[in-house]
């Protein structure tokens, strides 16, 4: 029987969901306004910086000409929407923090506030993370660590029919935006958590496969399932992870 979510549960999501359709907008923006300058041989100038809308009219091309007053045009309306979509992230990022403030001192909005607070304390894993995975898989009434893989599409995909047994990778089932932020926090916890229990199981594993380089991919979703079980259980059941180092308690 399929858990449908409450409009509460559901409407939790939509802060993290809203801010990875941000954060592709942005980089979207950023790499037409690198083309377009490319296009033009200008290298080297960031979109990004403070006051690149007031250096756009003092670029040049390698002839030394100026650029175009319509690509100057679309550029300045292009930094227009960067600066909109930077405003709307920094606002977003208030709110969790103002979330986790009202956690932290008992006044929590929602149930699994609880378990927002406890993953922030994590050295190493953001606000972001904290809340995407609250919202999307840890507040949810899973029955098993083989749940929680599976949901975060963190399994294989097993073929199997009669002899014939093979892997086809991991499954398409589940929820990609948890594997995805799983695999970015694998690959980040590796440098903030050297103490950790799980990362030095993935070094030791990548010591023994030197020679197989493309190993290292395979190791690092294993990494990931590993740490969001870890962390379901850290949530759900207060399992501290061997090694994992915590922020002090507001």
């Amino acid at each position: 029987m399929a858990a449908i979510p409450t409009a509460a549960e559901e409407d939790a999501k939509r802060p993290s969901r809203e801010r990875d359709t941000l954060v592709g907008e942005r980089t979207r923006l950023i790499n037409r306004l690198k083309a377009a300058l490319a296009r033009n041989g200008i290298r080297g100038f960031s979109p990004t910086r403070r006051k690149a809308a007031a250096l756009l009219a003092t670029l040049r091309t390698p002839e030394g000409e100026p650029l175009g007053r319509h690509i100057l045009g679309e550029m300045r309306r292009d930094l227009e929407r960067l600066a909109l979509i930077e405003q709307q992230l920094r606002e977003i990022a208030a709110q969790g923090a103002e979330r986790l403030t009202r956690a932290a001192a008992g006044q929590p909005d929602a149930p699994s506030d609880a378990m927002f607070c406890t993953l922030a304390r994590v050295y190493g894993l953001g606000v972001d993370t904290a809340d995407l995975l609250t919202s999307e898989v840890l507040a949810r009434n899973l029955r098993d660590e083989r749940a929680v893989a599976r949901y975060g599409a963190l399994t294989g995909s097993p073929d199997e029919s009669g002899k014939r047994c093979r892997e086809k990778g991991l499954a398409r089932a589940g929820n990609l935006r948890v594997r995805n932020a799983m695999l970015q926090l694998a690959w980040r916890l590796r440098h903030f958590q050297k103490e950790c229990a799980l990362v030095q199981w993935y070094e030791a594993s990548c010591a023994r496969m030197a020679g197989k380089p493309a190993m290292r991919k395979v190791l690092i979703v294993a990494l990931a399932r590993k740490l969001l079980i870890a962390l379901w259980r850290f949530a759900t059941k207060g399992v501290v992870p061997q090694g994992l180092i915590l922020r002090p308690a507001a």
